[in-house]
């Protein structure tokens, strides 16, 4: 895809989070099964909908935590607006904001899994057990 069209992009599909994630985590040498990046991404979409900006005091501490994970990553942003209220106190909004360019720069990434590179040297595995053998 050329960077053109991305930038006009405001949304993100579940299959494209899902691997974003997966790829995110195997960049720090960390390691999500599909289910669980499915059902992470899923998790996630379910606080934005078609929005690219949730509001913080809605998620709760476990929430949160995934959601700190995602900005580690670069999935997820922090923003802060500050407004004055009536009686002149300063309040501050905090708001988590999906990174769409970065989640599908993550998906579209070919990452080598160890389990790929282990299958590499299945060849290892056809040679007959006698033959590791020490004399």
């Amino acid at each position: 895809m050329e960077m053109v069209k991305l930038r006009n992009r405001t949304y993100v599909k579940i299959d494209e989070l899902s691997r974003a994630i997966s790829n995110g985590l195997s960049l720090q040498n960390r390691k999500m099964g599909i289910e669980e990046s499915e059902s992470s991404a899923e998790h996630i979409i379910n606080f934005f909908g078609y929005s690219t900006r949730v509001i913080d005091n809605m998620l709760e501490p476990e929430d949160r935590d995934v959601f700190y994970t995602m900005e580690d990553l670069g999935i997820l942003e922090t923003e802060r607006e500050e407004t004055t209220l009536f009686d002149g106190r300063e309040w501050r909004i905090h708001y988590w904001i999906l990174n769409v360019l970065r989640v599908l720069e993550l998906s579209e990434m070919n990452i080598n899994t160890p389990a790929d590179h282990d299958r590499q040297f299945d060849i290892y595995s056809e040679i007959p057990d006698e033959y590791w053998k020490s004399n």
